[in-house]
């Protein structure tokens, strides 16, 4: 059993590395390699709909990312430079930046989504829509087991 957990240890790395690539060629490719950040101006723009999710605070953001609020802090004044963002005082509170994306970087979001949908293509390719569903319910328990407390770790504390 050590053997397999070995495998599916080095199989999860080796997936998320070549995933990883794939979506940075993708990026290059269409022109958005300097994006950065792909996920964080997928979620600025979903905030777009609601002004009030414009002013998301780095912690937020940082939390729907798994970053850190530095990481988030780095992206967004990256993401302004290039223009792809612009950042306004909050109505409501002028310490919280509202964050909207500019013109290009709705563009920019458009570019990234159809990379995404070409990768997650490429990837599933092959599979049938019974072996997807079993695989997301993999995947499902997985993160499960993760975000649980272990309690193996509890009883030993």
């Amino acid at each position: 059993m050590d053997e397999t957990f070995r495998e599916m240890e080095l199989l999860s790395r080796s997936l998320n590395q070549a995933h990883r690539s794939a979506i940075q060629s993708g990026l290059n490719a269409a022109g958005l390699g300097a994006v950065g950040h792909p996920m964080l101006l997928t979620i600025l723009e979903s905030g777009d709909a609601d002004r009030e999710q414009q002013c998301r605070a780095q912690r937020e953001l940082a939390d729907l990312l798994h970053i850190s609020p530095a990481a988030v802090a780095s992206s967004l004044k990256s993401l302004e430079k290039s223009g792809y963002i612009r950042r306004e005082p909050g109505q409501k509170d002028a310490r919280r930046n509202r964050v909207s994306l500019t013109e290009k970087g709705s563009r920019a979001v458009s570019g990234c989504r159809e990379v995404f949908r070409r990768v997650s293509g490429q990837m599933m390719s092959g599979f049938s829509p019974d072996e997807l569903r079993q695989l997301a319910q993999f995947q499902r328990r997985m993160l499960d087991n993760l975000r649980s407390p272990n309690p193996d770790s509890q009883a030993k504390e």
